[in-house]
């Protein structure tokens, strides 16, 4: 029984603690909430009942990406991919046509492996960039620390630093940084995750599922390729360090505006007979550097008092000479060759013996300096017609693919440590081939070689003097195993009217000089040719002619 009726609740009333409770309830609904930040935990928002307020660990919106400052790192992450592609694409360009004040007095090739590099380690990055792993930052980490030994070396070697350039040097530093932002990415988004983790599910998640464990084992094993390769271009730079030491008998000259520096040296005395000028050989190499062989035959020569004095250079890319911008045909490498011997101080009149692939660039020499050629040898020379051999595309494409892997240097290594090779056979020796400059060089050749090359001889045939004393020596295994060879050796008797001899000599490959029959053909015929060129004058119409 209720007592007075004033104590008794009335219609629609309810006690006082009800009421109070009521108004605080209603009190608290008009109150402000704070607005839930990226910080704020689920226990301290509205819940539903029966919940303890966390998400499952599976649920796609436990991400780092909830946090501006994982996504922002990422958006980083793909404007240096697309930075690291623009100039990967203009290095790529480079090594077929150089840019304005980006030519690399090396092959250029180095400085494109250290953008792949990049790359690479910008793509495992993005695409694997929710999923960070101890295993990733350690072999960044290794990753990171060769490429700073690279830097270390390419700034601390002269010649390495002169034949990078600023190219070369952009472009691994460029890695170093972008090893370094890749580490502090992965570390950034493992933080990242582990917060997202603790704030959303109550705790850091420790187990992975199969998906993330196949992108983890694809994204290390990836890495772990990139440290091979990096130990790798590391090691060749040790070898191009070491080799960067050998001396060189000459000098190097800089050439085209100083844009690169070709080698040039002399053997002799100059001598007189009769009170003329005896001419000076000048050698061109064919496919091979000078030194190796070639020159060794003109030093017996010299020895045995078949001639006083011999010269020989390096076309660019070979031995000592820097790589010269692409496009280079054999017309500019004898412009290159005239400014050497004018800045050499070094006068004709001159014989030109040649060989190979050399013999186009000596008969441009020929054509543009007649007053000073006296005397033309040619050695199995290449013929203006087969040019499209040492032209064609699947040539061309080999040795581009062979340059693009020549920075991991694994033939040279392999060579240096378990065949002995020296610094001389990988300069100008039996492994000079493996040399990325000389890959570029003959790349070179091989891109103008039926164009502008050909059009170059072609014209050089046509002003040739036609009294200019002319020996030719020929393969016969080289004649014999292609006729067409042969058919173009014997047009090549018809340079001028003034055929001292030609040889084919049995027995003897390409490289004649390579066999004691071959030598001894060539220094004999070398012998005569001398003996004629002391007779040569320029006839009077000739002289007109050049006017």
């Amino acid at each position: 029984m209720w007592g007075s009726k004033k104590d008794r609740p009335q219609n629609g009333d309810a006690p006082e603690d009800d009421q109070a409770s009521a108004r605080s309830a209603s009190r608290r609904s008009y109150e402000p909430r704070e607005e839930p930040s990226e910080r704020t935990r689920l226990l301290d928002r509205p819940r539903p009942p029966n919940s303890d307020g966390y998400l499952d660990p599976d649920d796609p919106a436990v991400s780092p990406y909830n946090l501006w400052s994982v996504r922002f790192m990422r958006w980083l992450t793909v404007f240096f991919l697309m930075i690291s592609c623009l100039w990967w694409t203009l290095l790529l360009i480079s090594i077929f046509v150089s840019p304005p004040r980006m030519h690399s007095r090396g092959s250029g090739f180095f400085d494109f492996a250290y953008t792949c590099l990049t790359i690479g380690n910008l793509l495992v990055a993005v695409i694997f960039f929710s999923g960070p792993a101890k295993a990733l930052r350690i072999t960044t980490t290794i990753i990171g620390a060769f490429l700073i030994i690279d830097m270390i070396i390419i700034l601390a070697v002269g010649r390495i630093r002169l034949e990078e350039g600023w190219v070369g040097i952009v472009s691994v530093v460029w890695a170093v940084l972008i090893s370094i932002w890749c580490i502090l990415t992965d570390r950034v988004v493992a933080w990242g995750k582990r917060e997202e983790e603790e704030r959303l599910t109550g705790r850091p998640e420790t187990r992975r599922t199969l998906k993330e464990w196949l992108a983890v084992l694809l994204a290390t094993v990836l890495t772990v390729i990139f440290v091979i390769i990096v130990i790798l271009m590391t090691g060749t730079l040790g070898i191009r360090a070491r080799d960067s030491t050998l001396g060189m008998y000459g000098e190097r000259i800089l050439v085209d505006g100083d844009k690169y520096a070709v080698h040039f040296a002399c053997v002799g005395n100059i001598s007189y007979t009769k009170g003329k000028k005896d001419a000076t050989i000048m050698l061109e190499a064919g496919e091979e550097p000078s030194e190796y062989d070639f020159e060794h035959w003109a030093y017996n020569a010299y020895q045995n008092g078949t001639i006083s004095r011999y010269c020989y250079w390096d076309r660019p890319g070979y031995a000592w000479s820097d790589n010269a911008p692409s496009p280079h045909s054999a017309g500019m490498s004898a412009d290159a060759l005239s400014e050497a011997l004018a800045r050499a101080g070094e006068e004709g009149p001159w014989i030109l013996v040649s060989a190979g692939t050399g013999s186009i660039v000596s008969r441009i020499f020929s054509s543009r300096h007649l007053k000073e050629v006296t005397g033309i040898m040619i050695v199995d020379g290449m013929h203006e017609d087969l040019l499209h051999r040492i032209g064609s595309p699947g040539r061309g494409f080999l040795l581009w693919a062979w340059g693009i892997i020549s920075p991991l240097g694994m033939e040279r290594l392999g060579g240096a440590i378990f065949k002995g090779r020296t610094r001389e056979d990988r300069v100008y020796g039996r492994n000079a081939y493996q040399n990325g400059k000389f890959i570029k060089a003959q790349l070179q050749e091989n891109l103008v070689a039926d164009s502008l090359s050909k059009n170059e001889v072609v014209s050089a045939r046509n002003i040739q003097s036609s009294n200019t004393p002319l020996v030719i020596v020929s393969s016969a295994i080289k004649c014999r195993s292609d006729n067409e060879w042969e058919r173009k050796q014997r047009d090549l008797t018809k340079l001028t009217d003034n055929l001292v001899s030609w040889d084919v000599v049995n027995k003897a490959p390409h490289q004649v000089w390579q066999t004691l029959e071959g030598r001894t053909a060539m220094e004999k015929r070398l012998g005569e040719l001398v003996k004629a060129a002391r007779k040569v004058e320029i006839p009077t119409v000739e002289k007109e002619k050049l006017f």
